[in-house]
């Protein structure tokens, strides 16, 4: 069995230097804390160090924002159903990402013109537990990239071979490293 080389991205909803550190250049950085109010200085905080480190950074939700702060992205989750970003000059290489987890919101997140899809959620038994069969099948339905979300460990990371994806996603896999990320899926 041959290895690929994902791309990495890693949810944040706070800044911390330490993490960040961790990760190489082939990870995008994603804030996401739907808990509190975005605050912009902390968002070009983010922003900068990741450029120092030659790391792409998005925002989930925040379109204008991402926008207005020149950021490479924006993260459009699985709840947002709006059309509205359709209708703004976007920069070359602006990046525009979005989640899924069933048929329905796959088509919906291809009409709002998202280049990856993150489908969710592959190992982590919650609502969205699919596991690897079902996953297999409705990363099939769509021409875009798809993206491996949801209780991806050290465990189980071996299993992502066996599916036709460009990256992974999490939060706890970063967290849980201790130095930088290194390994046959990263480059």
């Amino acid at each position: 069995m041959h290895k690929y080389f994902f791309k990495n991205y890693y949810f944040i909803n706070k800044f911390n230097k330490n993490n960040i550190d961790k990760l190489n250049n082939n990870t995008t950085v994603i804030y996401r804390n739907y808990n509190k109010k975005v605050d912009e200085i902390e968002i070009l905080k983010i922003k900068s160090y990741c450029h120092r480190k030659k790391i792409k950074f998005l925002i989930s939700n925040y379109f204008k924002l991402a926008l207005k702060l020149k950021l490479d992205g924006v993260y459009i989750p699985s709840f947002n159903k709006s059309f509205i970003h359709l209708s703004y000059f976007l920069k070359r290489n602006f990046v525009i990402i979005g989640s899924a987890h069933n048929v329905k919101e796959i088509r919906l997140k291809e009409k709002q013109g998202v280049e990856s899809i993150f489908i969710s959620s592959l190992f982590k038994k919650n609502k969205n537990f699919l596991g690897v069969n079902k996953f297999k099948t409705l990363s099939s339905l769509t021409g875009r990239k798809v993206i491996a979300l949801g209780g991806i460990s050290e465990e189980n990371i071996k299993k992502l071979n066996l599916l036709d994806i460009k990256g992974f996603s999490g939060i706890t896999y970063f967290d849980k490293k201790k130095g930088p990320l290194k390994g046959p899926f990263s480059k």
